[in-house]
């Protein structure tokens, strides 16, 4: 009975090192892929929101003041709050703000929700309606601005195109009134949104187990009974991923806001993000921007922080 030996391959301390720093190479280059972007990101990110929030606790006016004053910018903003009669700029812009992200949140969310019901029932032509729904989105907030305004100018699309078929008694002054201007801006942002919306929970149904709901069906479940206690609370995913990403949309809000209403009469459609860049860059006050920004940012940390924690708890568990 014979035994094969096999040849030890014995390295040497040449190839050795060589192994070892292409080894080293290899594991450091996404590093020094990612480092360029990673510099950029925490300079003109992260550096600027620090020098903003810095800046809100100067008196800066035209150009940057370096003298730290303390809170006046937010003393000021705290003030405004509650000016109501007549109105401050900065109560009109967090009035505002409260109707759009309320009704716009909630209405993408319901007709968002109900589209994906309807195409998730197998429809002919669903490859044709989910693009057409899904087109709007991959339009710029400028594009769908100028576009509603056309529609909604009462001397130039619904209104006029109505009085010149007859029917000289329908009025829709909406765009130029400053009582109502702030609704066609949630308008425009549900007709932009509601189909992205429509696509995550339509991502999300496909993805429940259908024996769950055959299961369901034997058990003698309605198709109300169904979505209501079965399917909906699946979706609470997509519900508050959506959640997030239209209560950030929401916030920092404004091409739409000039593009469709300019402003509206009076700055009648302002949300905060208008006031900022009116303040900062406009009325020369850089400090009672910059502080107006970084509420902004403490209010959409507010949103999206604890999203955060709570996604990161589940999957430790």
């Amino acid at each position: 009975m014979s035994t094969v030996t096999t040849p030890e391959i014995s390295l040497t301390p040449e190839r050795s090192t060589r192994t070892s720093l292409r080894s080293r190479l290899q594991d450091a280059l996404p590093k020094i892929v990612l480092a360029p972007s990673f510099v950029i990101t925490l300079v003109f990110v992260y550096g600027f929101i620090i020098w903003t929030g810095y800046l809100s606790f100067t008196n800066s006016k035209t150009f940057p003041s370096y003298a730290i004053t303390g809170a006046r910018a937010y003393q000021r903003l705290w003030r405004w709050t509650f000016e109501s009669d007549p109105p401050s700029s900065w109560y009109t812009s967090i009035t505002n703000m409260g109707i759009f992200g309320f009704l716009y949140i909630g209405i993408c969310l319901g007709l968002g929700l109900f589209l994906a019901i309807l195409l998730d029932q197998k429809i002919r032509g669903e490859g044709l309606l989910r693009p057409i729904y899904l087109y709007p989105m991959a339009l710029s907030f400028i594009v769908t601005g100028v576009a509603w305004k056309w529609f909604l100018d009462p001397g130039l699309g619904l209104e006029q195109t109505l009085h010149q078929w007859g029917w000289t008694s329908f009025h829709f002054d909406w765009i130029k009134n400053k009582d109502f201007v702030i609704y066609t801006v949630v308008i425009a942002g549900v007709w932009q949104a509601s189909g992205f919306v429509m696509a995550m929970f339509l991502a999300g149904l496909r993805g429940i187990d259908g024996e769950i709901m055959k299961a369901a069906q034997i058990d003698g479940a309605t198709t109300i009974q169904l979505y209501r206690r079965i399917i909906i609370p699946l979706l609470r995913p997509v519900f508050l991923s959506a959640f997030i990403v239209l209560a950030h949309m929401a916030i920092k809000s404004y091409d739409l806001v000039v593009a469709l209403t300019s402003g509206g009469p009076g700055g009648s459609a302002w949300l905060p993000s208008n006031f900022m860049y009116e303040y900062t860059f406009k009325r020369n006050e850089m400090a009672v921007g910059s502080a107006s920004a970084i509420i902004m940012l403490m209010t959409i940390s507010a949103i999206i922080v604890p999203y955060l924690y709570s996604e990161l708890r589940e999957k430790s568990r």
